[in-house]
């Protein structure tokens, strides 16, 4: 046999050797946690497409927040599923709204954790959409300008609850610009901004509008979310929320886009933040409530793969279990 030069299997004997050269890693502070709350008292209802995944009331919350931070995880992302909508998403930026009075009672539990707040209208909006709806001879639109000031007043609000870090997600043009300002005038300078600079309109969103109630209820969100086809415009999305003022840029959804979480890796220095969503959860925990695959092997594979893509910080459904994997458990 010809001598072989390069014998790779060499570094790959041993566990300690595969270990030791390991390029890619990830560990408890990668994750975000997402966290649905909700009005009434003594909720701890299961999301039917989403095992082990809950709505809390704000009186049952501490239940999950002590299960997060005894795992390590330093960071929730908050969304709220408010008892009232209209169609102009009034309880999204109450001082009294759902998220405001969770992130409120977060912080005074725990002060340390690093409460994110999802900054949108459609959970609020008795049309489910992002922003403000117009009704004209040629249909409905969304007004691009007039839904910026209703998410200032969102951000705002939720930054004067105690939000540590504010994640516009609803991907109208100029929103982070219109966000800083706000916060700025405000006197919330130093409060960063995580921008869904590169959302995409996508079915793996599924079992998160059952667990928001945030379908739209006629048409669809494609004039504002990005065509799944498209992957030089989301370096002009990502390229405008730079020169606004974002702190992080996030892609959504993750499997499918892990091209895109590289091209921004590639080019920007800012933190990348990836969406392991919903349909992706529900997926790996379907299959595994069938015996199909093997679900601790699959959930740490696919986040290792996030983090080699390019990804900074994971948001998952799997936080707590995957905690609890690396923890050993």
């Amino acid at each position: 046999m010809a001598h072989l030069f390069d014998r790779h299997r060499r570094l790959r004997g041993s566990a300690g050797l595969r270990n030791m050269i390991r390029e890619t890693s990830i560990g408890v502070n990668d994750f975000v946690a997402p966290i649905f709350v909700t009005e009434g008292a003594g909720v701890k209802e299961e999301i039917s497409s989403m095992p082990g995944v809950y709505h809390w009331s704000l009186d049952t919350m501490e239940q999950e927040l002590a299960d997060i931070v005894s795992l390590g995880i330093q960071s929730v992302l908050v969304f709220g599923v408010p008892n009232h909508k209209d169609s102009m998403g009034t309880s999204a930026y109450a001082d009294d709204g759902i998220v405001q009075r969770a992130i409120r009672q977060m912080k005074a539990k725990y002060p340390e954790l690093v409460v994110v707040a999802d900054t949108c209208l459609c959970a609020y909006t008795d049309h489910g959409h992002c922003g403000v709806v117009h009704t004209t001879e040629c249909g409905a639109t969304i007004d691009n300008d007039e839904s910026l000031a209703l998410l200032v007043k969102t951000a705002v609000s939720q930054a004067k609850a105690g939000a540590d870090i504010i994640a516009p997600s609803n991907m109208m043009d100029g929103f982070v610009a219109a966000i800083r300002q706000g916060l700025d005038e405000a006197g919330f300078s130093n409060t960063p901004i995580m921008s869904y600079s590169v959302k995409y309109s996508s079915a793996y969103y599924g079992p998160f509008r059952e667990a928001a109630h945030s379908s739209p209820q006629f048409g669809d969100r494609k004039t504002y979310q990005m065509d799944p086809g498209n992957a030089r415009e989301a370096l002009r999305e990502a390229q405008s929320d730079v020169d606004e003022g974002a702190d992080f840029l996030m892609v959504k959804p993750g499997l499918a886009y892990l091209d895109v979480v590289r091209m921004l890796r590639d080019r920007y220095s800012l933190p990348i933040v990836i969406y392991n969503v919903s349909a992706e959860y529900s997926m790996v925990k379907a299959a595994a409530l069938q015996g199909w695959i093997d679900e601790k092997a699959i959930v740490l594979e696919t986040l290792i793969g996030m983090k080699r893509a390019g990804a900074d910080l994971i948001i998952t459904y799997h936080a707590k279990d995957a905690a609890r994997w690396l923890r050993g458990e």
